[in-house]
């Protein structure tokens, strides 16, 4: 059965470059999501194995720790695990802080551990 990953925030080239690395290693499905408002909407409307968020989202630049915190603090959707996406470690921190699993960056695909990281999810 096909796993599904919800991406929120990322610009056209990113998402076609993350659905491109998880669809060359696992069975998904893939929706994009542009901002919190359409992101929360479609998590309380169908469920998803992973969502990953961009450290700051390219429709308006607002940060992607906005969307974690969110996810977290409510109890009907915060079962999804939610991975951030950037290259930065300190961004990481705070996102796994606030309840996210480690994520990675989009300079990372050819990392062995962020395959093994999204296995856990994915797999």
């Amino acid at each position: 059965m096909k796993k599904k990953v919800l991406s929120v925030g990322q610009c056209v080239p990113d998402d076609g470059a993350l659905k491109s690395y998880l669809t060359t290693h696992f069975d998904i499905d893939f929706t994009r999501s542009p901002n919190k408002e359409d992101a929360l909407a479609k998590i309380r409307t169908e469920p998803f194995d992973l969502i990953t968020v961009n450290r700051k989202l390219d429709e308006d630049y607002t940060d992607g720790m906005e969307i974690i915190k969110s996810i977290q603090s409510d109890p009907d959707i915060n079962t999804t695990p939610v991975m951030l996406v950037t290259n930065y470690p300190e961004s990481q921190e705070e996102a796994v802080a606030a309840g996210a699993e480690y994520g990675f960056g989009k300079l990372e695909y050819d990392k062995p551990e962020v395959l093994e990281r999204l296995k856990k999810y994915l797999g």
